[in-house]
């Protein structure tokens, strides 16, 4: 199996998991309706070890855009790959995505809210807050990738890496995916996005695709800067490119806080409006 394949199908196991556990513990009349924040943090952590397991031998598993350019900014993966594994995830991730429409077809309808439907497929602030969202999500990238390399530098027991792996996505979502729900990872957020826009699912709201930047960007700040920090901390091999990723991320979060100042000031507005 080539690497391409290996990612749309690896990338599709982990939404299976990470979206089926979403769609079980909110959507209506399932039986695991109600089941809580570590139900969800463990789905999410297992689906990613079960996809790792699966194709790893095969592409890596990145199954992450974020993971492939941090690896690419660190030396450890050819950046004429990178495109093509990309839009491999993002096929996965619609692929993933319209399974779990499917597999709990007769659920969309018995649950009333849109924004929980939504919710199943991507990520949304728990407080809608740019620059705290952005932040946020570099935040968790961060982690997610300087992780996955620290892991990769150990020797563990044969077959150990992947659950590992898993872990630290379950620790990731425990300790910092509360603010915006931790996408860290452009495509499981945007695939699915784009899957509730395109299927025929009952009752739905819209995409909100004022906010689908956020898990984009973030993510793709977070794995490279997380990258080049390991490759100039951890290898001692520092590059012109750490100071323009630190630069270009310094920029976005001051944009921002433009963006937040402006959105509170029309909502002052409108209330003196009003």
């Amino acid at each position: 199996m080539g690497g391409f394949l290996a990612e749309i199908i690896g990338t599709a196991i982990l939404i299976v998991f990470g979206a089926g556990v979403c769609a079980n513990v909110n959507l209506k009349k399932s039986f695991a309706f109600n089941g809580g924040w570590i139900v969800i943090a463990f789905g999410w952590g297992l689906g990613v070890a079960m996809a790792v397991y699966a194709v790893g031998q095969f592409s890596g598993a990145h199954l992450n855009p974020a993971v492939t350019l941090g690896l690419a900014f660190n030396g450890d993966f050819p950046w004429n790959e990178v495109p093509s594994y990309v839009i491999a995830q993002m096929i996965g991730a619609i692929i993933g995505a319209s399974i779990i429409w499917m597999h709990f077809l007769p659920h969309w309808k018995a649950t009333e809210d849109p924004a929980t439907k939504l919710g199943v497929f991507s990520t949304g602030p728990a407080i809608p807050h740019f620059f705290s969202n952005l932040l946020s999500e570099i935040i968790g990238t961060f982690i997610l990738v300087l992780g996955i390399l620290s892991i990769g530098a150990n020797e563990f027991t044969e077959g150990l890496n992947p659950f590992i792996v898993g872990m630290l996505i379950v620790a990731i979502g425990l300790s910092l995916g509360g603010t915006t729900g931790y996408a860290i990872n452009p495509a499981r957020d945007l695939g699915p996005r784009i899957a509730h826009f395109i299927l025929p699912i009952a009752g739905k709201g819209p995409s909100n695709w004022g906010y689908s930047w956020v898990p984009v960007l973030g993510p793709v700040l977070g794995g490279s800067l997380a990258g080049l920090f390991y490759r100039s901390v951890f290898m001692g091999d520092t590059t012109i490119w750490l100071f323009i990723m630190v630069a270009v991320t310094v920029v976005c979060l001051l944009l921002m806080l433009v963006i937040d100042k402006r959105e509170t000031q029309h909502k002052k507005e409108e209330q003196i409006s009003a």
